[in-house]
Parts: structure tokens; C-alpha cells; sequence
């Protein structure tokens, strides 16, 4: 199935970046997904208000802001908005996303089953705290991204057992993305926060540093050696215990992951080699909710980006250091061919067919 995923920018106040996204929201079939899904979430799970705002508040007050305008935008109680989209005491299903970082240069797959996906990429700068690029979850959630201090994060799913009070994985990497800007203070704030279940974060720098943190509701430990990649097992001796009973899938992928990356660090050889199916890291298991949607290669130094929906994909190049310096955001959209259709509807194509299914950005 051909899809398209929204490509969005936003400059300055952020509660009108939050009114800007709610009326793109309610113009499309995402919106009603959400209304139908808030019947569920509010039986499965509850959000404490205060404590969520204090920790917003404390680290991107922006985001906050950028909140009550999309409350404001879609005509939702605020405390709805909260509940919804804030990200604080949240359930998750399982993905096999990977990642591959070094020499300033990180690159990831989101791999998840294409219902529960935005299809939004974004670029914003706020009148405070860090400008930022990636792919949103949960509107203002990031999948993974970079930010304007060549910082750039992504997470990866590892278990859902005994979960506590805390912030799922899109909220946490976007509390990063706004705050943080360098792996060591990235570092830091994975530590201080809650996390409601079990996440790998891997990270990279401009300064060529790396990292990856294994994180759960009982703490979070940074890996000593990371050796430049990351999937969905933990590897710190302190954190065997909290994994799945299954992990081999993983940690094969892992081992293959360490291999290719000895070939190169480039910003297009890592694009290739995560979503390139001949490598074996890209996956079409949609159905399992671990095939591959998209690829993003973030250069930390040069700050440019490439991306690509669906697997075998032809990358689509992106300046954010020119974005930053006040260029237009030509691209309006990003096509790719995903071989699923099931709960789809809200990515597909809504353009004229084009020659060439993959890798295209409508401009």
C-alpha cells in the first residue's frame, strides 16, 4: 500500500504550534482514531495531573504550552489532553526497532504495526528550549529525532512488566530533544526520570559520543560498552532479570547490527544498511507489530536528515541547519509503499500516482 506521511514545521509560541497541529489533526482520519480510542484510555489507564505538569513544567515548559493549544484546537478538556497526549502513565505493545550510532551519526528503524502510527514529521523551534526534528507519536510525542545541539535519540521497546507511575518512551524522548544537549546530560535526565515500562534509549552526539540507557520503572543504567547499536534486550548485568523470556530474535539482530556496522559510518551506509531488506535488519512482519515503517539517519554534525518510509526505500534528504537558519520547509509530504493494509486508512495517498512507490516527497 502506497502511504504518505505528513510533514509539518512550526516556529515561536508553542500554544499556537499546538492550535496549528489541531486543526491540521481534526482535518484528517488520525483525528478520529484518537476520539475512538479515548473510550479505551480512559479505562486502562490514570494520569496525575500535578505530578505530570511539575515534571513538564520543570524541563519544557513549552511543551506545556504547546498542550493547552491543541486543547484549545480541538475543543478538548484540558485535562483530556493530559490523560491523552501528555504521556504519563501509559500501557505499550510491543516493536523490534534498531538503531546503529557512531561518528556522529545515528540512525534508527521504527518498527511497530502502521495502526498505531502518526504518520507526522516535524521540525520545530520554540521561543524556549531546543529546536527539534523527527517523527511524532501521540502528536506531540517523538518517535525519534535530533535536535539544533546535534543530539539525537530514539527508543526501543523491551518489556511491559510491572509498570509504575511514569512517562512512556515518545514523551521521554521529546522531553529530550527540548533539554538536553549532549549524551552525558541526556544521560542524566533518563536517570532522574520516571519510567512507566522498559525502554532501551540510544544516543549520539555531536562530539561522536554514544550511548545507550536501560530504562524501567526499578531505574535506569547506562550501558558500558554499547558498541555502537541497539535493539530490544537489556545487556546490563543489573538488568538481565527485567527482560523477556524470548530475546534471541534480538540479540541475533544485535550481533548482525555490530557486524555491518564495521563497514562504515556513514550517514548512507547506515541508511542502507537498516533499511536495505538485504541486510536483514529491515522487517515487513507488520502483522507482528515489528515491521518496518520508517528509517531516519541523523547526521549530528551536518544536521542533515534522510528518511525513508517502508523498507528498500530511496532516501529523501532534508537540511535542518538550513531550516535553522530560516529556510522554507519546501517538503509538504513523504511517500513510501508499506506491503500491509490492515488499519491503514489514515496514511494513505491522497495524490496522483507517481512512476516510482518509494522514497518520494511531495514538495
Amino acid at each position: 500500500m502506497k502511504i504518505s506521511i505528513e510533514a509539518l514545521e512550526g516556529r515561536g509560541d508553542a500554544y499556537q504550534f499546538g492550535l496549528k497541529q489541531a486543526d491540521r489533526l481534526k482535518q484528517t482520519v488520525l483525528y478520529n482514531k484518537h476520539v475512538r480510542r479515548r473510550k479505551k484510555s480512559i479505562r486502562r489507564y490514570t494520569t496525575d495531573f500535578r505530578e505530570t505538569k511539575a515534571w513538564i513544567e520543570e524541563i519544557s515548559p513549552d511543551l506545556w504550552a504547546e498542550l493547552e493549544g491543541l486543547s484549545e484546537g480541538l475543543g478538548w478538556r484540558f485535562e483530556d489532553i493530559v490523560h491523552e497526549y501528555a504521556g504519563y502513565q501509559q500501557s505499550w505493545i510491543k516493536s523490534g526497532c534498531s538503531a546503529l550510532m557512531g561518528r556522529g551519526v545515528y540512525g534508527r528503524n521504527y518498527d511497530y504495526h502502521p495502526k498505531t502510527y502518526d504518520g507526522r514529521f516535524i521540525m520545530y523551534q520554540p521561543t524556549s528550549g531546543y529546536a527539534s526534528v523527527g517523527f511524532a507519536q501521540r502528536i506531540v510525542g517523538r518517535m525519534d529525532g535530533m535536535n539544533e545541539k546535534g543530539l539525537a535519540v530514539g527508543y526501543h521497546f523491551v518489556n511491559r512488566i510491572s509498570p509504575e507511575d511514569g512517562f512512556i518512551c515518545c514523551s521521554i524522548a521529546r522531553l529530550i530533544l527540548d533539554s538536553c544537549a549532549s549524551v552525558p546530560e541526556a544521560v542524566r535526565l533518563l536517570k532522574e526520570l520516571p519510567h512507566r515500562h522498559s525502554f532501551n534509549y540510544s544516543l549520539a552526539d555531536s562530539a561522536g559520543r554514544t550511548a545507550v540507557v536501560e530504562a524501567s520503572a526499578k531505574g535506569a543504567v547506562e550501558l558500558q560498552s554499547d558498541e555502537g547499536a541497539c535493539t530490544n534486550h537489556f545487556r546490563a548485568p543489573s538488568k538481565l532479570s527485567e527482560n523477556r523470556h524470548m530475546t534471541k530474535e534480538s540479540e541475533q539482530r544485535l550481533e548482525r547490527l555490530v557486524e555491518l556496522k564495521r563497514g562504515s559510518d556513514s550517514a548512507n551506509d547506515t541508511f542502507n544498511l537498516l533499511n536495505k531488506t538485504k541486510y536483514g535488519i529491515a522487517k515487513k512482519e507488520y502483522g507482528n507489530w515489528s515491521g518496518t515503517i520508517h528509517t531516519a539517519v541523523y547526521d549530528t554534525v551536518s544536521l542533515n536528515v534522510n528518511v525513508g518510509i517502508g523498507t528498500d526505500a530511496v532516501p529523501v534528504g532534508i537540511s535542518f541547519a538550513d531550516w535553522l537558519k530560516g529556510s522554507r520547509f519546501i517538503v509538504r509530504k513523504l511517500r513510501g509503499q508499506i506491503d500491509f493494509e490492515d488499519g491503514m486508512e489514515h496514511l494513505g495517498v491522497q495524490l496522483p500516482e507517481r512512476s516510482d512507490p518509494h522514497g518520494t516527497a511531495e514538495r
